[in-house]
Order: C-alpha cells, then sequence, then structure tokens
C-alpha cells in the first residue's frame, strides 16, 4: 500500500459519511489555502486556541498566521513559552489542555470512520478525547486508508519513520510512540469535532 497516495473520490465519500456517524463533522477542501481560510472561519474572535505539534498546520500557513501575531486569538503556545520558570511553564501546559479550540492533524483516517493519531508524550490527546469543546483535524487526504488494521500501520509503517527524520533533521534524537489514540466516535453532544479534509498530500 502507498501511504503517501491521494485517495479516491469513493475513499472520501465513504470517510464522510462514516465520521459523521461516528459523532465527527466531516468538511471537504480543495487545497491547503482553502484550509486555512476555514480555520479563520470556524474559530471566533477571543478564543482560546491551543494545537498539537503538527507538520500539517505548518504547511497551510497556520502556524505562520500565529507566528505573525496577526490574528484574534488568545494562543496558549505564546504564553507557554513565555513562561521561562520550568515548574511555572509545566503548570501553564497542562491548564492549555482546557482551551476551548484544539487544533491538530491525524495520522490515519479508516474508510470505516476511525481515526488514528500517534503521540509521543501524549499532550494533546486530552484535548482530543475529552477537555476542549471543540477540536479541529486538519488531514490530507492521503492518511485515508481502508480499515483500522491499515491506519494503525500506516502510523507504525509510514508516520513513525517520516516523524523521526524530521525530528533528527531538527537536532533531536529523533521520534517514538508512547501513546496511540484510537478515536472510535464522541458520544458528547456538547463536543464539537471537526474533521477537514484537503484534497493535497499534507503531513505524514
Amino acid at each position: 500500500m502507498r501511504y503517501d497516495a491521494l485517495a479516491s473520490k469513493d475513499a472520501v465519500k465513504k470517510i464522510m459519511e462514516a465520521v459523521k456517524s461516528r459523532g465527527i463533522k466531516p468538511e471537504f477542501v480543495n487545497t491547503k489555502e482553502d484550509a486555512l481560510k476555514r480555520l479563520k472561519e470556524l474559530i471566533p474572535s477571543g478564543a482560546e486556541i491551543n494545537m498539537g505539534t503538527s507538520t500539517t498546520l505548518n504547511e497551510i500557513g497556520f502556524i505562520d498566521l500565529l507566528k505573525s501575531g496577526k490574528h484574534p486569538w488568545k494562543n496558549w503556545k505564546d504564553v507557554i513559552l513565555e513562561e521561562k520558570d520550568v515548574a511555572k511553564q509545566m503548570e501553564l501546559r497542562r491548564k492549555s489542555v482546557l482551551s476551548n479550540y484544539f487544533l491538530g492533524s491525524v495520522h490515519a483516517v479508516s474508510e470505516t470512520g476511525e481515526i488514528v493519531i500517534a503521540s509521543g508524550s501524549g499532550s494533546q490527546l486530552p484535548a482530543y478525547i475529552y477537555t476542549s469543546n471543540n477540536v479541529i483535524w486538519v488531514a490530507g487526504i492521503q492518511k485515508i486508508v481502508p480499515t483500522l488494521n491499515d491506519a494503525i500501520k500506516r502510523v507504525r509503517e509510514y508516520s513513525l519513520p517520516m516523524e523521526d527524520a524530521r525530528m533528527k533533521r531538527e537536532g533531536y534524537s529523533g521520534s517514538t510512540i508512547g501513546k496511540l489514540l484510537i478515536f472510535e466516535r464522541e458520544i458528547n453532544p456538547a463536543r464539537k469535532m471537526t474533521l477537514i479534509l484537503v484534497n493535497e498530500k499534507l503531513g505524514f
């Protein structure tokens, strides 16, 4: 299986129907520019936001937007990085998972609707699972695979080696899978889960 090939129109249609039945709102856009525009529309002015580390958010220009400061949101990342005391910074990191809007990407989506996300530390997972009332994932459609087993294989055989290589290029020791999340469904109607599928190859 080619893990970097864009999914077919039929596969995208299956995904959108499957995740909707699991309490996740699917959206489809054609380009990374469209994805960035949609994020600006979905996040209201004044909202507290945070995010997991994401190559996809970087590639669509969202990270650059946050760095520019030309946005109407409270970015918890800025608050955390401004704090130099290690103990206080850790406390801020714990509080940040309560952000009303939490953004990121996923590593694989099965045509049956399960979403798979790998993490080293697991720091973004509480927000995805429970603590944030608005979660927005952005994913290129090359991350679509037929089954849950294929999704887990994609994480181990493709996403991890690619992220490991990226980390080493940036001077770190590499990457590992510390926690593996299989998101089956959202049962809390108060939570808004959104998956934006982009008709491009984005992230790993």
